[in-house]
């Protein structure tokens, strides 16, 4: 027996799958912060600055390789989210 998936099936099952991978994503984001906030805490500790500039055009560089222009952006995005917790 074959079973048939109609469009409005397979959209509502890919747009499940979506919601279930922004839910991961946003996870990690949220992981990602609290990482950033303990090197921040430890650098301000140590004597340092909190955001290392360096560092950061790395993280920049590495999403731009990785997903072009919008890579930037999110990282940008994401750098933004992770600066100023401390």
């Amino acid at each position: 027996m074959t079973v048939t998936t109609t469009p409005e099936q397979l959209i509502a099952g890919s747009r499940e799958r979506i919601d279930a991978i922004d839910d991961r994503i946003i996870g990690l984001i949220q992981e990602r912060m609290a990482v950033s906030t303990v090197i921040q805490e430890a650098r301000i500790t140590s004597g340092g600055r909190r955001v290392h500039l360096s560092r950061e055009m790395e993280v920049l560089s590495h999403w731009s390789d990785a997903l072009g222009k919008p890579g930037t952006t999110l990282a940008m995005t994401l750098l933004e989210l992770c600066r100023g917790r401390v």
